[in-house]
Parts: structure tokens; sequence; C-alpha cells
């Protein structure tokens, strides 16, 4: 199974990596190990997350970095619908599940 994400999910993350990037050299990279190892999970089997929005949205912690993954699986996608920071205001991300991407 692969991914993709929702236009504003795909800046979150793109924001995210410049952001631990500019703070560091080389962090940024592992910002996108840890979410290519997090979403290596979800592919392999989706349904084995937490329920997050009934009936479809799982949700995936990343470990070191404190982001949650909000994603459902359509066909044989998961669409990544935010990359959500935990200090961030919950549920901003729900418009983006209408209408699939």
């Amino acid at each position: 199974m692969s991914y993709q994400f929702h236009p504003a999910a795909a800046r979150e993350h793109l924001d995210s990596i410049a952001f631990y990037e500019s703070r560091l050299h080389g962090l940024g990279a592992n910002y996108i190990a840890e979410f290519e190892a997090t979403m290596k999970k979800v592919c392999a089997a989706p349904n084995s997350f937490s329920i997050e929005c009934p009936p479809d949205i799982h949700k995936a912690v990343m470990k070191r970095f404190p982001f949650n993954v909000l994603f459902r699986e359509t066909g044989k996608v998961v669409q990544v619908l935010a990359v959500a920071h935990h200090r961030r205001r919950p549920g901003y991300w729900l418009g983006r599940t209408v209408g699939g991407l």
C-alpha cells in the first residue's frame, strides 16, 4: 500500500522539515526518517491504528517528534489528512475529510 498527502498536510509536513532543519542541521532528515518509518507501519496495517474520528480516520503517533499523523484508507491508498503538532488546536483538520483529496 502507498500513501499520498492532502495538499494542506503536505504543506505541514514540508514546514516541519524546514523548521527542524533550521534549528539544527540534520534534524530535518531525522524528522523525515521518523515520518517514513511511521508511514511504513501505517501502510502495512492501517486498521491497526486507533480511530481518531469515526468511522474511518485513524491516528498514528510519531515517537521522537510531537506529531500525530491523521489518515484514512481509501482502496489501496492511505490518505494523510494532517501531520498535526500535539500543541495545535484539536480537530483543526476536520474540514479536510470532506470529498477526499
